[in-house]
């Protein structure tokens, strides 16, 4: 692809991206308005009378119209092959899995399975350039929601449909703030700004055909924090290193503690140690399933089990100046249905059943957001999910909250463990 068609696709991409936003303030919009626009010519005004269009309006409309239907504008125009980019490659750790990078039966097993990789890797491809754009654009007073529907929209732009069970979020667009470690993204009517000296952990997922980039970095604008990312980072590529097959899993938190608290940070004249918030781990992901059961520490927990040929795993750690450890508390935002939920719960309140219904229509086991039930046209259901949580059927994740005061941060990436080798599939240029 020349660089001059590049150019063109990252704009079609970018016009995209700007009519989602549109959109959305448009369809609150009051609908008196619409008539004096000439976008709207020709459509009925409040009297029902039918305003003339301009022939040349008629015109710009069919171009238009015959332009959308050429080709796609989302990440498939960039890989006219159908082939996306793969992450980065590791052996897996121990001399038992050195001959695994050249069997040709491991090799074989790796092959039959590259549909499913390749799903990760469009994803993954779809989260490098979500998270870049956002790097770029967001700002100290930037409010919460608008970051969160900056990056979500990006995502949805790329994702090549409109069905949200096809492609597109794997789980919210989280944006914790400070000594909120995770779970927080703003509802609908949150003014929470961005300031400069704040700490905010970016994580968000993107899904392809189930599979699930869970994938993280944090943000700040002060160098203050410096080491406390640093400290992060360090950690979660240490874990990285360790995991591979058969590795148990508390070797892999211990490693990652070891590094973690090795450092300390300076800020505002006091010395704080960075500590490993201990009940947030790593955990691994099945398809449309995003924590599958097995939880990976950061730190030495005990836990023996190991990791297997063919699983995918998150590998994250958080870093603190607090306590280390993190509790629920504040308003919810994060919901999915609940895969343990006892089969034929009663659900006695008619609109809970039809929101329940909306659930498992639009998101289905993947994890949403009270935002997307406002996207999608629902209203007045807090009762109704509510209701769905105390009933066991839908699940609520409350923002997990360190001391305040302390300041948190977050570093994450996908690993796919092949047959053959692993791939730290989100790897990008950035971290």
């Amino acid at each position: 692809m020349s660089e001059e068609t590049k150019a063109k696709s990252v704009e079609a991409v970018e016009e995209k991206l700007q009519n989602l936003s549109t959109k959305e303030t448009a369809a609150a919009a009051p609908a008196d308005k619409k008539a004096d626009h000439p976008e709207h010519a020709g459509e009925e005004d409040a009297e029902g009378k039918t305003a003339p269009a301009a022939e040349g309006e008629k015109k710009k409309k069919k171009k238009k119209k015959s332009k959308k239907k050429k080709g796609s504008h989302g990440i498939s125009q960039f890989y006219t092959d159908g082939v996306y980019p793969q992450g980065e490659w590791m052996d897996h750790p121990g001399d038992g899995n050195l001959k695994r990078t050249t069997d040709e039966e491991y090799r074989y097993l790796d092959n039959k399975n590259s549909s499913a990789w390749n799903d990760y890797r469009k994803g993954a491809e779809i989260h490098r350039r979500v998270r870049k754009m956002a790097k770029e654009k967001i700002k100290p007073g930037m409010k919460m929601i608008e970051i969160t529907e900056l990056i979500e929209n990006g995502v949805r732009a790329y994702s090549d449909t409109n069905d949200t069970k096809k492609a597109g979020m794997g789980f919210p667009c989280g944006v914790s703030l400070n000594h909120c470690a995770a779970h927080y993204t703003p509802n609908a009517g949150d003014k929470t700004v961005l300031n400069y000296d704040d700490v905010m952990k970016v994580d968000f997922g993107v899904h392809v055909n189930g599979r699930i980039i869970d994938c993280a970095f944090t943000h700040t604008f002060n160098d203050k924090y410096d080491n406390l990312l640093k400290a992060v980072k360090e950690a979660t590529n240490t874990g990285i290193k360790a995991a591979g097959i058969d590795v148990r899993l508390t070797d892999i938190g211990e490693q990652i503690e070891e590094v973690m608290e090795s450092y300390e940070v300076e800020l505002d004249g006091k010395t704080y140690p960075v500590k490993c918030i201990r009940n947030l781990n790593g955990h691994n992901i099945k398809d449309f399933q995003i924590h599958g059961g097995k939880s990976v520490p950061i730190v030495k927990n005990g836990d023996t089990t190991r990791m297997e040929e063919g699983e995918t795993f998150a590998i994250e750690t958080f870093g603190s100046t607090g306590k280390g450890y993190v509790v629920g508390s504040g308003e919810c935002s994060h919901y999915a249905k609940n895969l343990s939920a006892p089969a034929n719960a009663p659900i006695r309140l008619e609109r809970a059943k039809k929101l329940m219904t909306t659930i498992e229509n639009n998101f289905g086991s993947l994890p949403f957001c009270r935002r997307y039930l406002d996207r999608i046209g629902e209203d007045k259901y807090l009762l109704a999910l509510n209701t769905l949580c105390k009933a066991g059927l839908v699940s609520d994740y409350p923002p997990l909250n360190d001391t305040r005061g302390c300041y948190t941060a977050q570093y994450e990436h996908t690993i796919l463990l092949h047959p053959t080798r692993k791939e730290v599939v989100s790897r990008g240029d950035d971290y």
